[in-house]
């Protein structure tokens, strides 16, 4: 899987049982403290291998970073990374650095997968249900940090789900044998939802009430401030998202603006359900059904 039919991640076949997953993701800081950034940036970066329905094996160091950046600064971001990586079950063998006005960093990940066993974009099948994994809301939660605007119990939710694994999720999808997997990022929920759609061959529709937030984030978005992120992706992906008439423009420019370390959204049969909670259940693992899978095209949300 490359750039013929994109996904995720690329994977490459090295035998009937193997195959790698390879993957990379970077950026500049959204959160304050440097430790975290690590941390999240490190589990944004695997979270593309546990979409494909993949273990990590080992990750290098992205970093672009000012020379004139304190030494300790320097070392809580790749502790961070590092012990995210490592919680991962793998560990960090290398990387490469550059001179930069800004920090970045992120990482490249290795991964593997069973090439009969690889999760994509394009299974869900009308009749599924959907789930989704962590909550929506923290690219408006750290576009409000950067103004000060943002609560702190609003900043310490978002930071706690953006450095979360999607390990557990995707042990949880691989248990119940699931039809289709992405994860959700840049892109936002309707960016990537249309993704999975369009190579499905199918619509989703989403429930607005059931979907999660960050707490504090709905009085963020009556405030109107969104990233630009989320304006380019409305722009991007409008003319496939239908909404019903209830649903207000804060909730509509929510539901595109950007996220970092989000969920999996994983569709699978309605008989997969309860299963797929319990074992969520049991790897301390939140999920929300938050919708279905239907014949046609796009996305709507009711």
């Amino acid at each position: 899987m490359g750039l013929g039919a994109p996904d995720d991640a690329a994977v490459y076949r090295i035998s009937e049982e193997t195959a790698t997953i390879l993957t990379t993701d970077f950026f500049t800081p959204i959160v304050d403290d440097p430790y975290d950034f690590g941390a999240i940036a490190a589990a944004n970066a695997m979270s593309d291998v546990y979409a494909m329905g993949g273990e990590v094996l080992h990750a290098l160091n992205v970093a672009a970073l000012p020379c004139d950046l304190p030494k300790d600064v320097v070392c809580e971001i790749l502790r961070g990374g590092a012990e995210k990586v490592a919680e991962a079950g793998s560990i960090i063998v290398g990387g490469h650095t550059v001179d930069s006005p800004e920090p970045i960093y992120g990482l490249v990940v290795l991964g593997s997968v069973n090439p009969k066993q690889i999760y994509t974009k394009q299974g869900a099948r009308p009749g599924d249900v959907l789930f989704l994994t962590k909550p929506l809301g923290v690219g408006l939660v750290t576009t409000a940090l950067k103004a000060d605007l943002a609560p702190e119990a609003s900043i310490a939710e978002a930071v706690t789900s953006m450095a979360r694994l999607n390990r557990a999720a995707s042990v949880a999808m691989r248990r119940v044998h699931a039809h289709a997997a992405t994860d959700i990022t840049g892109f936002s929920l309707l960016g990537h939802g249309y993704e999975m759609a369009e190579a499905s061959g199918v619509a989703l529709r989403f429930f607005v009430d059931a979907l999660p937030f960050v707490n504090g984030v709905i009085a963020l978005a009556d405030e109107w401030l969104f990233p630009a992120g989320a304006y380019a992706n409305e722009a991007a992906y409008a003319t496939h998202v239908r909404f019903a008439d209830s649903i207000s423009p804060a909730m509509r420019s929510l539901l595109f603006t950007p996220e970092t370390s989000g969920g999996l959204l994983i569709a699978m049969a309605p008989a997969s359900a309860t299963d797929f909670e319990l074992h969520c259940a049991t790897l301390e693992q939140p999920c929300h059904q938050v919708g279905v899978v239907v014949a046609g095209g796009g996305i709507e949300v009711i």
